[in-house]
This record gives structure tokens, sequence and C-alpha cells, in this order.
């Protein structure tokens, strides 16, 4: 695919047909569009039940602190609370973890993080419960918060487990190898926060029999109901997770510190009791990209080919673990990038500190690594006077080769058609001298730039990013197909985050038996688990599932026909609704050929197998890999150092375009948000306290920064390992994205961009205007 040079609008290559219908590659719309647009979308926030209750969680104001003693006497005596829980509370497992289980349920001794849960309190109006744990007495010790990454290793130990989580150090070839040509490097990239659309929120209902039902906007809930049934002291077949509308989430879902403190006070109390959580709570309770300090040195031969690549990355996983052993194997295993590297040396380190906690965001050590290893190829690209695209194509990784990991490229890497699709894409006109409309210079109509203190700058960035779990990770999805009276239902525990899954699903089911109308049930614990929504996984593994059993009731359907007609299931097929046999002979309807019976059957899908990387970073730790090139044109005002993104030129290696508009959408939201990374977001502490935790202090790109974003191409060169051979389509832009806007600003600029969000003063030319 490549787009219209006008519009964007993603277009196929060749001859144009007309998109089907229905089924896969058409333009389905979403199922949850319309209620999203009418206001009747279930949001958790929306929830009500007879006889509710409302939570609140008192949290600490210090990153670090000793905790000497609680008093919830007054909270408790206040009219209408009726329970206030501590760690005294917990009836199971006192802290929880998808990894390492070191997070506690509410802190007891020690306070680890600003935010940090102290208590939590149930009353019958929320002005009610707010003002009950602010009355909650807790006398701290305040302690030195360790908030400098590189000072934890020889900090006191601030968990029990240490301050050290992982260490990885990888080493593929020859030490002491060096090229004609070296550049070196230090690069800091800022904590970003997933900002979800909706703040957290989730209703407890007890249960008869002693368990809880818990509805919310979980993206894992088999996950979510394991940990919270051992901190409640119950089996897990008595603790229920209902999935209700997630308004979208790149991660930031996963945080199980909002439900267990909801499902205790709902067994304490005997009654429902619900929490919508404040953007304030939302800000510091939930994970955040992990702030990483990446030192590199590549080496190169006189020609630009890379010799070797030294780095050492520094991930600060704030106060607990959680997915920071994961991000960074990722982090680790793609410092290098999608070059050839014969020779790699890499040192990486995830440490606790008193920071606010870090876990999985999308693209989680694969963002970090790209703007770094991508800053050196600008710098070795200056150094050697070869143009940035010409010198990375003399480098880029193709099917076959080798990744320092020393796991074999097995799968579709078009590295290099990316980049020259990018690369010869037309560029953008330049802007008149004094442009018509205040808003296209940099820092829009209120700002205080000149026109003629403005330079383009053009630049240019590879990312990749792995799909599925790693490292061993047991990928597998369970899902049910039943067809009755024309009607397809899908069950399956896939939760949809804004990936597409419900819509996938659908269209997988209309391809595979012809039926149109086509449900997608609701998830809640009941169902077989499928898993996190992450790494692309749904599009893969319970799409996979879905695809087997719908391929099972396929064969129950046609199975008799063909006894009748003494031929084999192969030789019929379905379209549009009817079975046609390849002689014409048979021709019938799906709906007569069931003739009022109920079909239906069960799959799984599990992909190969992977393994953990071993001492020395080695191993086949990935199922499989997708890859982007984007070009950016930026506009800088190079005495005010502000940056107006003018364009992204973005190729993709998607496997198969299953649903070309929601393709391009996840694409298109992927760079934005990659976007933010690079310019405006980065979540500020003070010695550990967050600065201004709302959406005033913490700045997004809204649809006025989102430039003009250009699909080049999408190469659909099909993963045959892959169920339908797509790959994840929005990780990709937003690991790359970043890295290609900070490329065009040292373009503009001439100024070593090496931190991200780009800061204002690092974006003032080192050279007057005028010259």
């Amino acid at each position: 695919m490549s787009n219209d040079a006008a519009t964007g609008t993603p277009t196929l290559d060749g001859p144009q047909q007309e998109p089907p219908a229905h089924g896969l590659g058409a333009s389905l719309p979403p199922a949850d569009a319309r209620a999203k647009t009418e206001g009747t979308f279930p949001y958790a926030a929306d929830l009500w039940a007879e006889g509710l209750l409302w939570a609140a969680i008192l949290r600490s104001p210090h990153p670090h602190a000793r905790i000497v003693s609680i008093d919830t006497a007054a909270a408790a005596e206040m009219p209408g609370v009726r329970a206030v829980v501590t760690h005294e509370d917990v009836p199971g497992d006192s802290a929880y973890g998808r990894r390492i289980a070191d997070r506690p349920v509410f802190a007891s001794e020690v306070v680890r993080h600003h935010g940090e849960a102290i208590a939590a309190v149930a009353a019958d109006h929320p002005d009610t419960a707010r003002l009950a744990a602010a009355a909650i007495a807790v006398e701290y010790e305040v302690l030195d918060p360790v908030t400098d990454p590189e000072k934890a290793f020889a900090a006191e130990p601030l968990h029990p487990d240490g301050n050290l989580i992982r260490h990885i150090p990888l080493r593929y070839g020859d030490p002491d190898i060096t090229g004609e040509v070296v550049v070196e490097g230090l690069y800091r990239i800022g904590r970003q926060d997933p900002a979800p659309i909706g703040a957290e929120a989730g209703l407890a209902v007890p249960r008869p029999d002693g368990g809880v039902e818990i509805y919310t906007a979980s993206t894992d809930p088999h996950t979510d109901r394991d940990l919270a049934a051992a901190c409640f002291g119950l089996e897990p077949d008595r603790v229920k997770i209902v999935v209700t509308g997630v308004p979208g989430a790149t991660g930031d879902r996963e945080d199980p510190g909002f439900q267990i403190p909801l499902g205790l006070l709902a067994l304490r109390t005997g009654c429902p009791v619900k929490l919508a959580a404040t953007r304030e709570e939302s800000f510091l309770g939930h994970a955040h990209r992990h702030p990483t300090l990446l030192r590199y040195r590549h080496h190169a031969d006189a020609e630009g080919r890379l010799v070797k690549v030294e780095a050492q990355i520094l991930l600060d996983a704030g106060a607990y673990a959680d997915a920071s052993s994961e991000s960074l194997a990722a982090a680790v295993a793609f410092a290098c990038g999608p070059y050839v590297v014969p020779h790699a040396f890499i040192e990486g380190w995830a440490v606790r500190t008193n920071n606010p906690p870090s876990g999985h965001v999308r693209g989680e050590g694969a963002m970090q690594v790209c703007a770094a290893y991508e800053g050196q190829m600008d710098k070795l690209a200056a150094k050697l006077g070869v143009e940035p695209a010409e010198l990375r194509l003399r480098n880029v990784l193709a099917t076959g080769d080798i990744l320092p990991t020393s796991q074999t490229v097995t799968c579709p890497a078009p590295v290099a058609e990316l980049l020259r699709s990018v690369r010869d894409f037309p560029l953008p006109p330049l802007p008149k001298d004094t442009p018509e409309a205040a808003w296209l210079l940099p820092g829009g109509p209120e700002g205080a730039g000149e026109p003629g203190a403005v330079r383009r700058g053009v630049g240019y960035a590879l990312g990749m990013v792995h799909m599925l779990g790693a490292e061993g990770a047991d990928e597998v999805s369970t899902a049910t197909v039943k067809v009755h009276d024309g009607v397809a239902t899908v069950i399956c525990a896939a939760v949809e985050t804004g990936q597409g899954f419900a819509t996938l699903a659908r269209q997988i089911v209309q391809e595979t038996l012809g039926i149109e109308e086509v449900h997608v049930a609701s998830v809640d614990t009941d169902q077989p688990p499928a898993g996190p929504a992450a790494h692309g996984r749904h599009t893969w593994v319970s799409g996979g599932a879905v695809e087997r059993a719908a391929k099972m009731v396929r064969t129950q359907l046609l199975q008799p026909l063909a006894h009748k007609f003494g031929m084999s299931t192969e030789l019929l097929q379905i379209t549009d609704g009817k079975i046609t046999s390849y002689d014409g002979v048979l021709s019938t309807t799906v709906t007569e050929a069931m003739d009022g019976k109920e079909l239906w059957a069960t799959a799984q899908c599990r992909p190969h197998p992977t393994e953990p990387l071993d001492a020395s970073g080695q191993g086949d730790a990935f199922v499989g890999l997708a890859f982007c090139a984007i070009r950016a044109v930026v506009d800088v005002d190079i005495e005010l150092g502000s940056v107006r993104v003018v364009e992204m030129a973005v190729a993709q290696d998607v496997g198969r375009v299953l649903n070309p508009a929601q393709l391009a959408t996840r694409i298109e939201a992927g760079v934005t948000q990659g976007i933010g990374t690079a310019l405006t977001e980065n979540l500020r502490t003070t010695r550990g306290v967050v600065r201004r935790p709302d959406l005033t202090g913490y700045a997004l790109p809204t649809s006025l920064d989102a430039p003009d974003i250009r699909i080049v191409k999408l190469v659909e060169e099909r993963d045959v390992v892959a169920p339908f051979g797509a790959k994840p389509a929005s990780a990709a832009p937003v690991v790359t994205s970043p890295a290609a806007v900070a490329s065009a600003v040292r373009a503009a600029t001439g100024r070593p961009i090496s931190r991200l969000p780009i800061r204002p003063q690092a974006a003032v030319a080192a050279v007057p205007s005028g010259s």
C-alpha cells in the first residue's frame, strides 16, 4: 500500500479494486463507534448499584518516609463512613505484582514513592469518603529519597529485594575490535505518562458466596483476578473481573492498585463500592514510561558501515519492579536498532528509586534506545559527510541477518524498502517568508517568533519492536465461535482497548463463514484467559484462536454437504453467505445449510516458544519483529527554540492490511503519541515529588499539534508464522517518531539534540539567525 499524495489516505499499489464490504481487508467501522459518539458507551465511571458506597484512597505526600503510626479513629467515627482499611486489614498477600510481587497493597512500614496508597475509606458520599481519608492521621519520619538512578547502586536498599532489579550484559563478537570512525553520545529520555482518556474507575460488588465481582476497564482481567484473589485470601473462582468499556489504553490499565482496595472495601462492608479516581490520583497511581539514561559509542569504517556498538542503558524503574525486566530486555536487545552490527557490547540495568513507578507503556524499552541509536547515526553521518538516509541504507537489517542476541531474523524485514519510500516521497512546500496564517509559525499565533528566524529541518529514523511476549512468555489465547439463526457470536477474553480486536474478530468470522452479522461478547473472567492487550498479541494470538474456531465451525457446516455430494470440504467455498462447489453443482445459502442447527467450536492459538536471554544476553527471545521508517519535517524558531512538526512521512512493515481505515488510524495515533514524547510530555518531579500532576502541568499534544501524517507505504509481506500474516501496527510508529523529530531538529539547528522531550533552549541554533 501507499498513500494519496494530497490526502495521505492509504491506497493499494497497482490496479485499484473495490474493497470488500465485509471480511478481512474491509474498512469495517468499530462496533463501539456509535456508542462512544452518542455517549452511551459503558465506562466504569458511569456504573451504579443499589446501596452504593464511595471509596477514597489516602496517599503519601512524601516520596520516601518511615511510617511511625497510622491513626484511623477520627476517620472511622465520621458520620457516613462505613469502613477504613489499612495494611492490617489485608487478609491475604500483602503485596502484588505481575512479574515480581514487590508492591504492597497499602504501605505498612515504609513509603517508597509520592502518592503511594496508605489507607482506603468507604462512605455513603464521595465527599465524605475524601474528607475521611484526609482525616486519617499518619505520622511520618521523612527520609532522603533516592531519585538519581545512578546513585541507586550504592544507596541503602529501598526494598528487601534490593535496588537492582535486573542486569543484562550483552556480549556479541570481538570486544577488542575498533572502527576507523568513532562517535559517542549521552542521551536522556523523560518520564512519559500514558494519560488515559478516562481516569481509572471501578465498582466492586460483594457476592453471596463471600466472593466479589469487580467491574473495571482491565486490559488483562485474568491476571488482575489472580492478583486480587491472592490479596483477598480467596480462591480465584470466587473473584470475578467484568471488563467495562475501555476508553483506550497504552499500558496504563495494567495496574490493579485501584481494584484491590475496592474489593477489600466491598468485602468489609458487604455493599457495592465505587471508586472514580481524580486525574491527580491517576498520575500518581499508575505506571509511566521508564526514564532512561543511555551512553553510546559507535564504531564504523571509512565508508560508514558499522563495526561495533557499545552502550550502557539505565532504566529508572521507580519504587517497584512491575514490567522493568521486560522493558530492559527489549532495550538491550534492540540497542543497535534495525542495523547490521557485527560486534555489540551492551550493559543494561533496571534499578529501584523513590521516583514514581515505571511500567508497560507502548514500545517500552525500544523507544528509548531508538532515540539514542538514531542520534548516533546522525552524528556518524555528520562526521563522515554522508547524507543521513544514505548512511542508514548502508547498514540496514534484512531477513536472514542476525541480531546482537544471536537470533536470526526469519520474519520479513523490508527495512531498506521502507527507508527509500520515505526518503523519496516529495517534501512539503516551504512556507512563504511571511506566512499568511500566523498558526503556521512555530509557537502558534500567540508566539513571539519572527518568520526570518524559522529554519526547516528534515530528519530520519528507523525503529523496530517485538511482537507478543518475550523470553519464554507462554502466549496462548482461547476463543469460541457460535452460530445460530444466521448470527455468529465470538466469545474471547481479549479486551478491546482501541487496537481493533472486536472489529477484527467480526471480520475473521465474516471471511470464514460468510455470515455478515457477528457479535463479540463482553469480557469477564468466567471465560478462558486470553492474556494482556499488549505487543499486538490479540491480533496474532486471539485473532488466530478466533480463526481456528471459525474454521472448525466451517467444517461442521460443510461436512454434511460434502458427504451428500461425494466431495471433500476443500472443494466447497463460502462467499457472501452462499455455499458453492467448484463445479457449480452445489449452490445454497449458509442459512439453508444450517437448517436451524446451532454450531459451535472452541480453539486455542499458541505461537512457537521463545527463550530467556542468557547470562551474555544471547537467545531466541522474540516471536517476531516489526519495522517502521519515518521522515520528519520540522520548522524551528532558532531564536526561541520553539518547534512545529510540519509533516511525518511513514512507511511501515505491516505484514497484511486487515482493515485499511483502522490501520491508518492506529499509525496516525502512534505517530502523534510519539510527537508528544519528543516535544512536550514529561512528568516532572522535584526530589521524587510529582509536580503539577494534571493536564495543565502535563502537556499532551492536541489536534492543533498534530502534523500532516503521510502514510507513504505499507509493505504487505506476510509473516508466514503469524495468523493472516499480519504484524502489530501502533507500537512501531510510537517508537520511531520521537527519534525522527529529534533528527529533524538537529538538521534545522545544528545542535546535538540528546534529551527528550526537546527543551526550547536545546533547539536554539548555535549560529545567529542572520548568518
